[in-house]
């Protein structure tokens, strides 16, 4: 690198001559190495809609992706056969109010005789037995049409949850059986699922604070100020296929795709370095600056830099070259 003399004159040439309000002491900094891997979008519950009877699917009210209301009618499933079966339970009751309107005819008739004395009280009681029995399967009959009801409504499938469909494996006109999945909803709440290097298994640290970049693969030049913050919750102890899993939690995820997958920057060790605030970096055709205050005055100094983070809330730039620990920074 070129000696700092040389910058006096090339500041002079370049025109640099920008005012300074403060000084930055520029020191040894210890901050968290980051790596970057891809998490995936999760959801902790995965509740499946089912249906209550078998028949076919004549409506389908949902596809993969819509957002449900819990008890929402998201499917309706018709039994043809339950329309058969309560045409019987119909048939079945009007014959027993017959037989229960001439129990009650022989019931009047036996209590008028024996009441006369020309009737005997055996007639009378097997009178009262027959037109019991008859009243009992009459309420039989319509208990067994209530419940044949009940199965025609339940026909109709509701969202057992509040959250987005994942996945609809039935189509209109499909025949499904009882208890068959008609879909899957994801009601949350939604975490991130990390798949880490076994390398890195000594390294993380349930509790350590993450970043979780915006939506999206591709990565920006600039992502610092569109990150969240995010925390590991859980590190699972079995390394499988070389891979540690841990679980990160983040807030405002709930928009994300389930399975969506998006950059996590995680801390997996400590490194020093030497950092400056944002406003001390000046660019000029090219070529990033600092004034750097010395004894003989103030001179422009050329640098390169590295990554941007936060200290303490405020915004740092790394220095790879052209600065040492204890220069002081002018600040405009």
């Amino acid at each position: 690198m070129l000696p700092r003399t040389i910058f006096i004159a090339l500041s002079i040439a370049s025109g640099i001559a920008p005012t300074t309000a403060g000084e930055f002491a520029v020191k040894a900094t210890t901050i968290s190495e980051m790596k970057a891997v891809f998490g995936q979008v999760e959801s902790r519950i995965v509740v499946p809609a089912r249906a209550r009877i078998g028949g076919s699917i004549r409506e389908l009210r949902i596809s993969q992706g819509d957002e449900v209301k819990e008890g929402q009618a998201i499917a309706v499933v018709i039994d043809d056969k339950l329309a058969l079966q309560l045409n019987a339970a119909d048939a079945k009751i009007e014959a027993l109010n017959s037989q229960l309107e001439n129990a009650r005819v022989e019931l009047e008739r036996a209590q008028q005789l024996r009441a006369t004395g020309t009737g005997t009280q055996v007639r009378l009681d097997q009178a009262k037995m027959q037109f019991e029995v008859v009243t009992n399967q009459v309420a039989a009959a319509q208990a067994e049409k209530t419940v044949i009801e009940q199965s025609a409504r339940e026909g109709t499938v509701f969202a057992p949850a509040t959250g987005r469909v994942l996945t609809v494996p039935v189509t209109l006109g499909s025949v499904i059986l009882l208890g068959e999945e008609i879909a899957r909803i994801a009601p949350g709440p939604y975490y991130l699922r990390l798949s880490l290097p076994e390398r890195h298994a000594a390294e993380i640290v349930q509790g350590s604070a993450v970043l979780v970049r915006g939506r999206g693969l591709a990565q920006s030049t600039d992502r610092l100020p569109t990150a969240r913050r995010g925390r590991i919750v859980k590190i699972y102890p079995e390394i499988t296929d070389g891979r540690v899993i841990a679980d990160v939690e983040v807030e405002g995820i709930g928009d994300y795709f389930v399975n969506e997958r998006t950059l996590v920057s995680i801390p997996v060790g400590k490194r020093r370095l030497l950092a400056v605030p944002s406003a001390a970096i000046r660019t000029v055709h090219g070529v990033d600056y600092v004034r750097v205050a010395t004894t003989g005055g103030e001179i422009d100094v050329a640098v390169i830099l590295g990554e941007a983070f936060e200290d303490n809330g405020q915004r740092r730039i790394e220095i790879l070259t052209g600065l040492h620990d204890g220069d002081r920074v002018m600040l405009p």
